[in-house]
């Protein structure tokens, strides 16, 4: 049963979940480019993610205790938050994946329900909040030079997307981004190269990962997180 006085909200980056995760039955943790991307495409062949702080001493033997892959900078190993990267992982595996963005907000989760959310599976992770009265969905956010939050368009648009299929009441914030993704829905793939992260991505020689993430609802996969990892049941074909 739907219900139509459920509270929907939308705010930015790991400051947010720290905020308000407590106050949330849900928590949605969007990073399009790339974190939560590689998430979906991971989960859906049947792998498992581990979230880790970028940086942090102890992701080797963090990685070896898991029997777990350590993903890398883009070019530099097998698995890295290059979604293309992902689709070689085989069912059964995981990877550990540093991530200045997602992982931390991931991180910065109490307990409840913590989901993966980006474009490629938004409605199926939509249709996984209805579970809760409560649902945060945060856009996790770019970093400027000096560290600070930086609002960028893909995650505001794949916030959008998701809470585009949301019932209850949205807040003023939440409203706005869904206003966003049905400006832009018609032509997600053009939004998202033509935003800094994806020029910059392009600029790198990674246009396919701006692709990839650009599938609007191209799984039905939801990746849910444990308190330590990442995974479901795979639900569709990648």
């Amino acid at each position: 049963m739907t219900n139509t006085s459920s509270q929907v909200r939308c705010e930015w980056g790991e400051s947010a979940v720290r905020s308000l995760g407590s106050e949330s039955d849900v928590i949605v943790i969007v990073d399009v480019l790339s974190f939560s991307t590689c998430v979906d495409v991971a989960v859906s062949r049947g792998g498992r993610v581990f979230p880790y702080k970028p940086n942090a001493p102890g992701a080797s033997a963090f990685a070896q205790q898991r029997r777990a892959y350590l993903a890398l900078a883009r070019g530099e190993g097998a698995f890295s938050l290059s979604p293309a990267s992902f689709r070689a992982l085989n069912s059964g595996e995981s990877v550990v994946l540093p991530s200045p963005n997602g992982a931390m907000a991931v991180l910065a989760a109490g307990r409840g329900l913590v989901l993966a959310g980006c474009l490629r599976n938004a409605a199926a992770v939509a249709s996984a909040c209805t579970h809760g009265s409560r649902v945060l969905v945060v856009p996790a956010g770019e970093r400027w030079p000096d560290g600070s939050l930086r609002p960028c368009l893909e995650d505001w648009l794949g916030a959008g997307a998701i809470l585009s299929h949301l019932p209850g009441v949205p807040t003023g914030e939440a409203r706005a981004a869904i206003a966003a993704f049905r400006e832009l829905q018609a032509d997600i793939p053009q939004a998202l190269r033509g935003c800094m992260s994806g020029r910059e991505l392009i600029e790198r020689g990674y246009p396919g990962d701006v692709d990839i993430a650009a599938e609007l609802d191209s799984s039905s996969t939801v990746p849910m997180y444990d308190g330590e990892a990442f995974s479901c049941e795979p639900t569709s074909a990648q």
